[in-house]
């Protein structure tokens, strides 16, 4: 079972053969709470009870190169049955669609919130929790069901996009890449509206880092105002107006008029609203500033803030990691259902933040930075050592094998060469028409 194999994730030093206390990361008793507390716990005897299919879900966003069955077999998921040894594939799908997303959403909020909560008081920036919000999209099959529910990317020629897509947010934490909350759905939907779901959710005594698309006073006075001592960082745009009222040229405090679109749609914004912009020049020689509401100078100099900034552009290597290296390059999702693409992603990011978790462990072990392992390196690790578990009984050597994992993760650091810097890279758009090779004459 999937629950044993996560055994390989537990800091505690209890003996391996006591199953009913599993994962400390995952435990067992938050997966039966999440299918309890959402109503889809099993009644009768199944081969496939909803606890095992949450595992599945999860096992399938570790091993996307796998089929169902495969992961099914492999990892020992299916119930013993000496009439039945196998499970056919129209009883996973049935069972997938008994369960649905609700249990997997449960059960990721549950474990993002206990260890974002674990991981911030060890990664503070002079005591403020350091936390990024960003937006990415997620293809998924081309079925009927989702291109009505999902939508897809519209271009100016009247052209639809091939796949229906998944716009959405998320709540990152920078120190270790853990996500920590996400609003996602149909792709028409403005970022902004997932943007202020994920507001509530930003613990008090926190710096957010935006990107620029999120420069908006609904938004960064929203934050602002929803909590105690909750910070934000975030570049202004080209023609972004405000009035200097105080500081110097380089490091100055300005106040900026709201529009009266936006204090109509939210009546409680302030008429003006107040930051300090801080001008920047990056490696290349551009100019860049940036808005904080960190107005203690003292406290929070500017070098330091433009320091904090560089790191969030970091997050974006895991949009990478999850769309690319969990999911194994696919052009899309598995799932050709509306459910099943929410219950794919909730299962995926759970599967993520695992990852990211046991990443964190090791590191506080080794003393590196967390974001200083090499992702995929322990995504194959780990995807070993469930390998292993599921063919062998003898768990009394498991320990070992946690003490193992943890020595292989500590070895395996993410090298980044000093001052390299990659440009962007424009693609060349396609051709109308096929491109013909003209052979040489000798």
């Amino acid at each position: 079972m999937l629950a044993s194999h996560l055994t390989f994730l537990q800091e505690a030093q209890e003996p391996a053969a006591d199953l009913s206390r599993l994962a400390e990361h995952l435990p067992y008793e938050w997966v039966e709470r999440a299918v309890q507390a959402t109503g889809t716990a099993s009644i009768r005897r199944r081969r496939l009870p909803a606890e095992q299919v949450v595992w599945l879900v999860i096992a399938l966003a570790m091993y996307r190169h796998w089929s169902v069955s495969e992961v099914l077999d492999s990892l020992d998921l299916v119930l013993p049955d000496e009439t039945a040894p196998c499970v056919s594939k129209s009883a996973v799908v049935q069972a997938r669609q008994r369960v649905g997303q609700a249990p997997l959403a449960w059960l990721f909020e549950q474990t993002a919130r206990t260890w974002s909560q674990q991981d911030a008081q060890h990664h503070a920036f002079k005591g403020l929790s350091l936390w990024a919000m960003d937006g990415t999209t997620l293809r998924t099959a081309d079925s009927p069901a989702n291109r009505e529910h999902f939508g897809a990317q519209g271009y100016a020629s009247g052209k639809v996009a091939s796949y229906p897509q998944v716009r959405a947010v998320t709540l990152t934490a920078i120190p270790t890449h853990l996500v920590s909350a996400i609003g996602f759905g149909r792709y028409d939907t403005n970022e902004m509206l997932y943007a202020k779901g994920l507001l509530p959710q930003i613990p008090d005594d926190s710096l957010t880092v935006f990107d620029k698309g999120f420069l908006a006073a609904e938004i960064l006075c929203g934050l602002t105002m929803g909590g105690q001592n909750r910070h934000f960082l975030i570049p202004a745009k080209s023609n972004t107006c405000w009035e200097v009222t105080g500081g110097k040229a380089h490091d100055a405090d300005v106040r900026m008029r709201v529009s009266p679109q936006a204090r109509k749609k939210c009546p409680a914004l302030p008429e003006f609203w107040s930051a300090r912009a801080i001008r920047t020049v990056d490696a290349r020689g551009r100019e860049r500033v940036l808005l904080t509401s960190l107005r203690d100078r003292r406290r929070f100099r500017a070098a330091d803030i433009v320091a904090c900034y560089e790191r969030r552009w970091h997050i974006e290597t895991s949009y990478r990691e999850l769309k690319q290296s969990m999911l194994g390059m696919e052009l899309s999702l598995r799932s050709r259902t509306v459910d099943g693409v929410y219950q794919e992603i909730w299962g995926a990011l759970i599967a993520y933040n695992l990852i990211r978790r046991e990443i964190a462990s090791a590191a506080r072990e080794a003393k590196p930075l967390p974001t200083d392992i090499s992702f995929v390196r322990a995504l194959h690790m780990i995807q070993h050592e469930m390998m292993w578990a599921a063919m062998t009984p003898a768990y009394a050597k498991l320990p070992a094998c946690l003490h193992r994992l943890r020595e292989q993760l500590k070895s395996l650091p993410n090298v980044k060469r000093p001052g390299r810097s990659c440009d962007r890279v424009v693609k060349s758009r396609p051709a109308r028409y096929a491109v013909r090779y003209l052979r040489k004459v000798p």
